[in-house]
């Protein structure tokens, strides 16, 4: 398949409008504004194994997202609102299933890539969900978790856009949680995968956002206060 650099730092801003203009005819974010309370942050899988270069599974724009999450996860962080971030790796003992046969990989929670990215670092009361299928709800206590913190609406945001973030996206709102996916947040191998996603879960489960938009709801919650 086809890794494609189709974000940096320098171009981020202007790909992420080209991308909600792309998706606007599906969206239904003048129905649904998202607002901060009783929402949580999801961060998905910032692993070394896909941010890092000398890994197979490098994500190359996977590097111009990192910023945008952190902006996110300080202001839930600033707020002291749910944040969750994820972990792909099996146990050492644990059957990679289907997914093992059709990557003819498995990474184990022993490997050094399995851990997240120093610059998203988890601070020690923010829960890390260990999953081994694409979705962070399979055989999972996100379900749980989001219900307990009394969340009804989750912020998608990491790797793989099309993979992870698209079927935990779409499990979240079989759930009954209200989906918004930030498209500035997110990556994929290459543009085509990235935007096709984008348009699926517009369509159907999720309201696209970028990272100033959440940013700008925080500032405005905080000054109604």
């Amino acid at each position: 398949m086809l890794k494609q650099e189709y974000v940096s730092l320098e171009n981020i801003d202007l790909k992420a409008e080209e991308w909600l203009k792309n998706v606007k005819v599906y969206s239904k974010a003048d129905r649904f504004s998202f607002s901060p309370e009783s929402s949580a942050l999801l961060i998905l899988d910032m692993q070394k194994f896909f941010l890092d270069e000398t890994s197979h599974a490098f994500v190359p724009s996977s590097k111009a997202i990192i910023p945008n999450i952190r902006k996110i996860l300080d202001a839930y962080r600033k707020s002291n609102y749910p944040v969750i971030f994820t972990m792909h790796a099996l146990k050492k003992d644990e059957r990679p299933g289907i997914m093992g046969e059709w990557w003819k990989d498995v990474l184990k929670e022993n490997n050094r890539y399995s851990k997240i990215a120093d610059e998203l670092k988890p601070l020690k009361d923010e829960k890390i969900i260990k999953k081994n299928r694409y979705s962070a709800f399979y055989k999972t206590e996100l379900k749980d978790f989001l219900m307990n913190e009394n969340v009804k609406s989750v912020v998608v945001t990491g790797v793989m856009t099309n993979l992870c973030c698209e079927t935990t996206a779409r499990d979240a709102f079989m759930n009954d949680f209200f989906v918004y996916f930030v498209v500035d947040a997110t990556a994929a191998l290459n543009e085509e995968l990235h935007l096709s996603s984008l348009k699926t879960l517009s369509h159907g489960f999720a309201v696209p956002l970028l990272t100033v938009d959440v940013i700008k709801r925080f500032k405005q919650c905080t000054m109604l206060l």
